[in-house]
């Protein structure tokens, strides 16, 4: 498959709204979905079909069956991005749930905060020591708490700088009107919550930049990619469309360079070498319960969007031993799961092609982390596996956004002392 990186530019504000569960309330997401952005560029290729008398939904050899039938493109969510100068990165990454930055000055060095650090290696060598581990802030031992949300690096040669990043959301207040006498209606009054088009930065005031990808079939993706250069403009997504709302620009940058096998490769081989220089560190506490890290090869699973989940026909926010190795085809490397950190929430949606609601799915929320090793004798294979499971996703509804993974977060290696 091949990746194709876009920048989402919002021209108005965008309406996606999301139902909590047992409540009529929906509130506005903070980024925009994957399967948002599906059913929007799928709309218009149906309704494009439609003006011109075709009716190649139905087609079986057509490239939209293809693409929205057979799954053969994997829409991921698109995330706040990051623009200096007009220069964007568009590698956006969630920030794991196993973060923690000081309460009260919570935040990246970079903007004069405290900064912010991960727990997982130094948890999971304090639960082999037989030690508690109550981390505090490095800088003035205050207390810390979970730093969530979305995250960039932007790489230097002297140091990498962390940003991080959000979008602001307004409401807009609405009123109906009567169709008889074109006038404002009685009793009619209600308002929207919207993402907001706009972000103040300094003295200026910057287009709103979501982040984010498609990984479409070798044989698709060059007529897909010319579709999006051409269609960018009048693709509209959530709701309130014919109020002027949901307008964009999808603009298309160039694909990675370094393959993603390399990628996952490297960063596997930099978390191993980590984890083994700080399990050296814990020996001041003296001997381990048990000597892990012999032979084994270990990784993570950080989840960086929700998860649909299910085993045994139940649903869970754990992904279990059998469930990595159904989902990846091993059943070689005496697979274990070490550490688990997730939570759950609920899910719903508006079908348009159908016109009914979605069901209501238990998900595992964006953020958590599983922490895997193998024999070293089977790296090899698991790394390769891994890679490809990084780009189909884990679970359920993967061509819509969800179950997206990364294997080995960077940010796992920033530890206590080393607080960015």
């Amino acid at each position: 498959m091949q990746q194709i990186p876009f920048i989402i530019r919002a021209k108005s504000p965008l309406a996606i709204g999301r139902q909590k569960r047992d409540s009529s309330i929906s509130e506005v997401e903070i980024y925009i979905p994957g399967t948002v952005l599906r059913g929007a560029i799928a709309g218009q290729m149906i309704r494009q079909a439609q003006a011109a008398g075709q009716d190649f939904a139905n087609d079986p050899d057509s490239d939209f069956k293809c693409l929205f039938i057979d799954n053969q493109a994997i829409f991921q969510n698109a995330y706040p991005a990051l623009t200096e100068d007009l220069q964007l990165h568009p590698e956006v990454r969630v920030m794991p749930v196993t973060a923690l930055s000081a309460k009260n000055k919570s935040g990246f060095k970079s903007k004069g905060k405290s900064g912010v650090f991960d727990t997982l290696i130094d948890r999971f060598c304090a639960e082999a020591y037989g030690q508690i581990y109550d981390p505090n802030d490095p800088t003035d031992g205050d207390r810390v708490d979970g730093f969530k949300g979305f995250y960039s690096v932007v790489k230097s040669s002297d140091q990498d700088q962390y940003f991080s990043h959000a979008a602001s959301s307004r409401l807009l207040t609405k009123v109906g009107i009567n169709r008889r006498r074109a006038t404002s209606e009685d009793k009619v009054l209600y308002s929207l919550q919207v993402l907001n088009e706009t972000k103040q930065k300094g003295d200026r005031v910057e287009e709103m930049a979501f982040a984010g990808s498609i990984w479409v079939d070798n044989i698709l993706a060059e007529p897909f990619r010319n579709y999006l250069e051409q269609q960018g403009r009048s693709i509209r997504i959530g709701g309130g469309i014919s109020r002027g709302l949901g307008k964009i620009e999808i603009q298309l940058m160039s694909s990675e360079a370094e393959s993603s096998k390399s990628t996952v490769y490297q960063r596997i081989d930099d978390f191993n070498k980590k984890l083994k220089q700080r399990w050296d560190r814990w020996k001041f506490f003296g001997s381990p319960l048990q000597n892990l890290l012999d032979d084994r090869c270990f990784f993570t699973l950080d989840l960086q969007s929700d998860a649909i989940l299910t085993e045994s026909w139940l649903r869970t926010m754990v992904i279990s031993e059998a469930m990595l190795q159904q989902a990846v085809n091993l059943t070689t490397g005496n697979l274990q799961l070490h550490a688990s950190y997730s939570s759950y929430g609920y899910r719903a949606g508006w079908n348009t092609a159908w016109g009914l609601h979605k069901d209501m799915q238990l998900t595992t929320d964006r953020g958590s982390v599983f922490l895997f090793s193998v024999d070293e004798s089977d790296r090899l294979v698991w790394q390769a596996a891994l890679a490809d499971l990084e780009i189909r996703g884990i679970g359920h509804l993967t061509a819509e956004g969800f179950g997206q993974i990364k294997v080995c977060d960077e940010f796992h290696n920033v530890l206590r002392e080393e607080a960015v």
